[in-house]
């Protein structure tokens, strides 16, 4: 499910370092012993696109936090996730559903961070990072299979100020009611996620202070679970 994203959208990933600092590595030096992993959720519907470089440069980030680190990035464009589901309504006899090999990666036991990301749609979210927080009731009543993973948000908008914090905290609203951690963007930058601009031109390496909320939002994502994940086992 992953995708090969143009290098040339994260070329400012550079140059996003002076705002993006560095985050105290000297705890997470040593590797629990089950390899943990960060998965990251495309919901938009261009594969490969912005928002996808944009978790491609959380995911990098976070493999910084320690190299045992496994990423993986899941687009759900071009998957088949019916709403029917997750009102009770069951699925018909040709439709496909996809969204339970999505759940299985999510609810892995070796999954310990995931962030979600969308484009800004009039302030709000895709209909399929919707579709895919409403299908996500499943790990509910699957005794909240979610439960104390840790959750992060990114979104993009065509403007600065064009809803990305709406955005995200939709989403946090809707990982808060699967019980899981969530966390923000991290030092220095520390608000609520990773808020990128995409001005039309789908390259957002020019964007120096979303790269590095976006670095940021993955490297504390992986700090954390890893912080956790040694105390569990501790």
């Amino acid at each position: 499910m992953s995708h090969e994203i143009d290098r040339r959208m994260v070329l400012g990933a550079a140059g996003a370092a002076v705002v993006t600092g560095v985050l105290g590595r000297g705890s997470l030096a040593q590797a629990p012993a089950t390899p943990q992993k960060v998965i990251a959720v495309n919901t938009s519907l261009r594969a490969g696109k912005t928002t996808a470089a944009g978790l491609t440069l959380c995911l990098e980030a976070a493999k910084e936090m320690n190299p045992a680190l496994e990423t993986e990035l899941i687009e759900l464009a071009g998957l088949s996730l019916p709403g029917g589901p997750a009102a009770g309504v069951p699925l018909g006899p040709e439709e496909r559903d996809d969204f339970p090999r999505v759940m299985a990666a999510l609810t892995d036991q070796r999954t310990a961070g995931i962030i979600v990301a969308t484009p800004v749609y009039y302030s709000g979210l895709t209909f399929l990072c919707k579709a895919f927080l409403d299908r996500l009731g499943a790990c509910r009543r699957d005794n909240f299979a979610l439960a104390d993973k840790v959750g992060g948000v990114l979104a993009v908008g065509v403007v600065r100020n064009g809803g990305q914090e709406l955005a995200i905290q939709a989403v946090q609203n809707a990982l808060l009611c699967q019980e899981m951690i969530i966390v923000g963007d991290g030092r220095p930058t520390a608000h609520t996620g990773a808020t990128l601009l995409n001005p039309g031109t789908d390259d957002i390496a020019g964007d120096e202070f979303g790269l590095a909320t976006a670095r940021n939002l993955g490297r504390r994502v992986a700090q954390v679970a890893l912080r956790l994940a040694r105390t569990t086992k501790g």
